[in-house]
């Protein structure tokens, strides 16, 4: 658009050269409205990565990683140093699924399942003390209650 095409702007809104930059029509007294910069996701992400930057896996101590969604519930025992997954469990898998009848999304009462699985799957491959990683979510209710029910069953954090 051209100055000529806005020159009734000109005329409604006194403006000065002062408070505006060169080749801006916009009146003196307005203000501007910033929506919030990130989204929940990649504040979530940020956490996590916060996180991962002093939590990692090694092959005595591997790391618990746990992911949530709305409908699914997924952890994993890494080792970091040799990129390795060596033990996983998730509400996908046909044995949690088939065991709950949910269809909101996991419940508390999965995730100790959850917990309970995992714990039993590092005790039979010799793995006793993991470094918990809550991928950035608050340990509070899900994830809560997995770490919970891990703990009880032998795992050591």
């Amino acid at each position: 658009m051209n100055t000529s095409s806005l020159s009734f702007l000109q005329s409604a809104f006194p403006t000065s050269s002062s408070f505006l930059p060169p080749n801006r029509l916009t009146p003196s007294f307005c203000f501007v409205v910033e929506a919030h910069s990130t989204t929940r996701r990649q504040d979530r992400t940020a956490r996590h990565t916060r996180i991962r930057k002093k939590v990692e896996g090694t092959p005595e101590r591997p790391r618990l990683s746990v992911y949530r969604s709305n409908k699914h519930l997924s952890v994993q025992v890494i080792d970091d140093t040799n990129m390795h997954t060596l033990a996983s469990v998730s509400t996908m898998q046909k044995a949690v699924f088939e065991e709950f009848n949910y269809t909101a999304g996991p419940t508390v009462e999965v995730a100790k399942r959850v917990g309970e699985i995992i714990a039993k799957s590092c005790l039979e491959k010799g793995i006793t003390k993991v470094a918990f990683d809550r991928g950035g979510y608050p340990y509070h209710g899900r994830v809560q209650a997995l770490a919970d029910a891990a703990r009880e069953h032998g795992l050591e954090f």
